[in-house]
């Protein structure tokens, strides 16, 4: 957008601002008495993420609700691996957000690709499989660990979805 920093509702009271130096509370401009946190203003060479639906000519649609177009509008390049890949997704789809081919670099049939977290209108969350990363993620040793047995053991993903006993065809890039 070209400004320096944006506000932004989320992380006001928690402990983000005590740790990271790129997100600051100041006061309000239209109402002095409110205090709002302030993130810096950033542009990432690449931005990864997953959505739902692409097609041949680059547009995708994400979930609604998540921060996904803003960083594509940011980032200088974006790579977005998608649920299925259909013919035209359109910009009046109410079951998402639409991000335009304009912003995004290439796209990748990823089925999937957001286990185990969801996809909506795909799949739910394992919670127990997340509990799993969560757990592992308190220390480098156990995330290791982690990764070691969870990502690095399988050589694509095609492979960890048949380990997961998810049924997908290879995934295949567009764009």
């Amino acid at each position: 957008m070209g400004v320096p920093f944006v506000p932004t509702l989320g992380y006001a009271g928690s402990d983000v601002i005590r740790e990271r130096d790129d997100f600051t509370m100041a006061p309000n401009p239209f109402d002095p008495t409110e205090m709002v946190v302030m993130a810096k203003a950033i542009t990432p060479d690449v931005a990864l993420f997953h959505g739902s639906k692409g097609d041949s000519r680059g547009n995708v649609l994400v979930s609604k609700g998540g921060e996904a177009l803003m960083l594509a509008q940011a980032s200088d390049k974006v790579v977005v691996t998608v649920e299925e890949i259909v013919d035209s997704v359109s910009s009046n789809d109410p079951t998402g957000t639409f991000i335009p081919a304009i912003h995004i670099k290439a796209v990748a049939h990823a089925p999937f690709g957001a286990y185990p977290s969801a996809c909506p209108g795909f799949y739910g969350m394992d919670v127990e499989e997340m509990k799993k990363y969560l757990e592992a993620s308190s220390s480098d040793e156990t995330f290791e660990d982690y990764l070691t047995d969870e990502v690095y053991a399988f050589h694509d993903h095609e492979a960890y979805c048949r380990s997961r006993g998810l049924g997908v065809r290879a995934p295949a890039a567009v764009g």
